[in-house]
């Protein structure tokens, strides 16, 4: 795999951000759900790892504000827990994979 993007980003200089809406485009374009449902599953445990352990478990009430922490998957301690996961794919499907 490569760490290079198609227009030559390289993708550990970019911005948690930036990773972020790049691998979302990319899931829509591709129409992955599976990789909106393991972002999905992958949110609590980053945000465990930044230490907001409470936010790990999963209720009904979490599962309702986990959609909304999913449209900023790419901002915070969250986004940078998040960034192998946005790299893998990113490289993993970039080239039409």
């Amino acid at each position: 795999m490569s760490d290079v993007t198609p227009d030559g980003a390289k993708l550990d200089e970019l911005t948690s951000k930036e990773l972020h809406e790049r691998a979302m485009d990319l899931a829509r374009e591709r129409r992955d759900a599976r990789f909106l449902w393991k972002l999905l599953r992958a949110i609590p445990a980053a945000a465990a790892a930044t230490g907001e352990v409470d936010r790990a478990e999963f209720d009904i009430f979490h599962g309702l504000s986990l959609l909304e922490e999913f449209t900023h998957a790419g901002e915070g301690e969250v986004g940078d827990a998040l960034r192998p996961l946005y790299i893998e794919y990113i490289a993993a499907h970039a080239n039409g994979t």
